[in-house]
């Protein structure tokens, strides 16, 4: 489970992206020795000691007119929004500058957790310079060496222990679904659209999320959670420009939810950001539903669901499991049709497969087509066991695990599919050598 987000603040090449880098565990942001190279927020993953968080690279803040230093600012404003608790960063080699102070004074506005970090400290004979950073007024700075990774696992402790404390939502006995997309294709119209139906209990919780966009709710005696990704709060033609705020909003209600309900635009078509949210709903491993909105604007003659579809079978071949739904949001039309949809991916989600069962598909499977050689060895799978839910994941037990090809592997989710289902569910199929 996400227990927060933190986002890495500072002036232009303190080495944000190689601390950001090292968080993560691979090479996501552009590390480059010119300053600004990192205008864009971007996201990652951090586990540390069993716990899990998202971190936000961000772009540096300079005093001094640069080119983007505008669009650069109103990212940093967002991630500092988003983010549960900012690390600032410094040049240890450089020590304080003018930018330094003013992002510091900018931090301590914003009203979140707050850590100093004190990079390029790269050997003890440079320690004495953090002192200097005291007076920037934010606690105890944190010697750390991103290139080097000394002092990171200090930082990361400090980080997690920043995230304790804070309500953590907890919807026991319901099924949380959110709505995603890239700005504009209706996800707001789609949750009002929801909770206006008839039949539709409202209810308030008090204390279920900090972001207070949750809303839990009762359908035909079934209890619901939808988690809305609501528009940016900032007002302003730049912040209302930053189409890659979207994301961030949508990895955190995806982190908090069973089932995603992924919002497509009837009028506008699919676009490469449909592409990149969807992506993250299938790493993120839960069950989707595609939403195909605006359904009334759309000319339709008897063939023009198949059609759309196919498109859309096309053009996200990675989610060939996902159930499609045609709806509109504006005139509440067809919006029925997404609750059984919920109910059975959900179901999916949560379904575990005997072993005994397990084992025959498995058998069945390498009888009617064996897996192929390579380098004259073929792949045995002596045995599998599902070991997880949401999403299934099962384990091959296997000769060898670099036999197991990903062709193979599909060629294995599809005959759990045709055996058991899943419906708009990802499948894992993890190869180990048996012992």
């Amino acid at each position: 489970m996400i227990i927060g987000t933190v986002a890495i603040v500072g002036r232009p090449n303190v080495g944000k992206s190689t601390v950001f880098n090292r968080m993560v565990g691979e090479r996501v942001s552009i590390v480059n020795d010119t300053p600004g190279v990192t205008r864009d927020r971007i996201y990652g993953k951090c586990e540390w000691l069993t716990q899990e968080f998202n971190v936000i690279d961000t772009g540096g803040i300079q005093i001094r007119d640069q080119p983007f230093q505008v669009e650069i600012k109103a990212q940093v404003d967002i991630a500092i929004e988003e983010a549960d608790t900012v690390v600032m960063l410094v040049n240890g080699k450089e020590g304080i500058t003018n930018d330094d102070i003013f992002i510091a004074r900018m931090l301590q506005k914003s009203n979140k957790k707050l850590l100093l970090a004190v990079n390029k400290i790269d050997d003890i004979a440079q320690q004495p310079n953090i002192y200097e950073f005291y007076s920037l007024g934010l606690g105890d700075p944190i010697p750390i060496s991103g290139i080097h990774g000394i002092g990171m696992g200090d930082l990361l402790d400090a980080i997690v222990a920043s995230f304790e404390g804070q309500p953590v939502a907890q919807y026991e006995g319901m099924i949380s679904f959110a709505v995603i997309g890239r700005p504009n294709v209706g996800k707001s119209s789609l949750v009002n659209a929801i909770l206006n139906q008839q039949r539709v209990i409202v209810s308030s919780i008090e204390g279920t999320t900090r972001d207070a966009i949750d809303t839990p709710f009762e359908r035909d005696g079934k209890h619901y959670v939808v988690v809305d990704t609501a528009g940016i709060r900032k007002k302003g033609k730049v912040y209302e420009n930053v189409e890659k705020y979207s994301v961030l909003r949508a990895m955190k209600a995806i982190d908090k939810c069973d089932v995603v309900l992924f919002v497509l635009d009837g009028t506008t078509g699919i676009t490469d950001q449909d592409k990149h949210v969807a992506g993250y709903a299938k790493e993120a491993g839960k069950g989707i539903i595609i939403v195909y909105n605006k359904w009334d604007a759309v000319e339709k003659d008897q063939n023009t669901m198949d059609r759309i579809t196919k498109e859309i079978r096309k053009e996200f071949l990675y989610l060939d499991y996902a159930p499609v739904a045609f709806v509109s949001a504006l005139n509440k039309s067809r919006i029925n049709t997404l609750f059984p949809l919920i109910d059975e991916v959900y179901d999916y989600s949560q379904l575990r497969i005997s072993t005994a069962l397990l084992n025959e598909v498995i058998a069945d499977a390498q009888i009617t087509t064996p897996p192929p050689t390579h380098n004259g060895k073929r792949l045995r799978i002596n045995y599998a066991s599902q070991v997880a839910v949401a999403p299934p994941t099962f384990v091959v037990f296997v000769n060898d695990e670099e036999l197991l090809h990903f062709s193979y592997s599909r060629y294995l989710e599809n005959r759990l599919r045709e055996a058991f289902g899943f419906d708009g569910n990802p499948i894992r199929i993890l190869a180990r050598r048996k012992n």
